[in-house]
């Protein structure tokens, strides 16, 4: 039995929870939202995220960040990404070497494009070299914890820390792989966010199976172009945590960001969706990232200055389905 502290207590945070302490593990949930600590305290379930799941009784939930690190071994980033730097910031304190840090945070800060991994080592290395394992793949929170079999991978540069994930929170349910490509699962995980919006936008449109394969396809593209320009390995981009985690993202009915970009295909307001939201939908900041750092790398990616223009200048959907299907004629790769 390890003990596991969970910062973050959304739909995705929430499932891990669940499924380490299926696992037999100690699992503590930090979150600043009263509400969902006095509910999965109380309750025994999250009330405002993932709400028709029980949660474990021995599971306990706690506003006190240092509380929810106490001799943890195995310490879940599953905060937003926008908020990843300042609940590292305020961990520090009480940060032992020996824990493992995994990010299941898909998404890249907004002002330095930087990846989770990078976030935590400006962080914590202030302190201490991190031990980092990203996991990442195609997983619904709530198919997750309702035992869907479901697939994902653990990437970490030592197969030591990555194996240890795998061993600790696989069940028969979850399988997880390993790979020692922190940067393709990183940004497969984040990319696979805008071109989801994207695929949102062109259902909102009443457009059918074609487009969203093309969608797809050219989505996986761009993700492929950006991942290997920073380094990452193909095989990654064609796996779960590229290939896999974009095609789900992209069709699935629970998808927050195929949500607001369908949405946004029907006419509505960006900050009349996400104002009616529950939890973030990643894409939407992650948009405004990734476009800063194609720029800065000289990569094209079409269908994410779209998305950009739809989001934060103004541009109708339509308008960004022509745009993107009238341009200049070329081959495919």
């Amino acid at each position: 039995m390890k003990r596991v502290a969970i910062m973050g207590a959304g739909s995705w945070g929430t499932a891990l929870g669940i499924m380490a302490a299926r696992r037999g593990h100690e699992v503590r949930f930090w979150s600043r939202n009263e509400e969902v600590v006095e509910s999965i305290n109380r309750q025994h379930v999250n009330t405002i995220y993932l709400a028709d799941s029980e949660i474990p009784e021995r599971v306990r939930a706690t506003g006190e960040i240092e509380e929810a690190l106490e001799a943890a071994e195995f310490v879940i980033l599953a905060a937003p990404s926008h908020a990843t730097r300042a609940i590292l910031t305020s961990m520090v304190p009480v940060l032992d070497r020996e824990m493992i840090f995994v990010s299941a945070t898909k998404g890249i800060e907004i002002d330095t494009s930087k990846r989770i991994s990078q976030i935590v080592a400006d962080v914590v290395g202030e302190k201490f070299s991190p031990r980092f394992v990203c996991l990442s793949g195609p997983s619904f929170a709530k198919e997750v914890v309702e035992k869907h079999p479901t697939a994902v991978v653990a990437a970490s540069s030592s197969a030591e820390l990555s194996r240890s994930v795998q061993a600790e929170l696989s069940s028969e349910t979850l399988r997880i792989y390993t790979n020692d490509d922190v940067v393709g699962t990183e940004l497969g995980g984040s990319v696979k966010n805008v071109m989801a919006i994207a695929a949102g936008m062109v259902a909102g449109l009443g457009f059918g199976s074609n487009s969203i394969a093309a969608l797809i396809t050219r989505g996986l593209a761009e993700m492929t172009r950006l991942a290997l320009k920073e380094g990452a390995k193909l095989e990654t981009l064609m796996g779960l945590a590229g290939l896999g985690d974009l095609v789900l993202t992209c069709t699935g009915s629970l998808s927050r960001n195929r949500f607001v970009g369908q949405e946004l295909g029907k006419g509505r307001s960006l900050g009349e969706i996400t104002g009616g939201m529950k939890e973030v939908a990643e894409g939407v900041k992650t948009t405004k990232a990734l476009k800063r750092l194609a720029t800065r790398l000289g990569v094209e990616m079409p269908i994410t200055n779209e998305v950009h223009a739809v989001l934060y200048q103004g541009e109708t959907v339509r308008v960004a389905a022509v745009n993107l299907m009238n341009r200049p004629l070329r081959e495919e790769s």
